[in-house]
């Protein structure tokens, strides 16, 4: 399994319509609104790299992107998550 976190710029008036149409996206395991420097973070999940680009491709063609960056894990570097309470 691959991941990718893609961050997202868009219309910000337009950003929770954006985090769902980008949680139905199929290999989107999670869409999240953020601060800073971008306006969304997804994460992708999928079986193969050529996977995670034609998914990538699908949210990058939506209307209210307005530019994107993505990120591909290295699997080699994987660390449990952690919660923190």
């Amino acid at each position: 399994m691959f991941n990718a976190f893609v961050f997202l710029n868009c219309d910000i008036e337009r950003r929770p319509a954006t985090v769902s149409e980008i949680a139905n996206i199929s290999g989107v395991s999670e869409a999240v609104q953020v601060s800073g420097v971008y306006d969304i973070v997804a994460k992708v999940s999928e079986e193969s790299r050529e996977d995670i680009a034609k998914s990538v491709k699908r949210i990058r063609a939506m209307d209210n992107i307005i530019s994107s960056l993505t990120m591909i894990a290295s699997e080699e570097h994987a660390v449990k998550r952690v919660e923190v309470s």
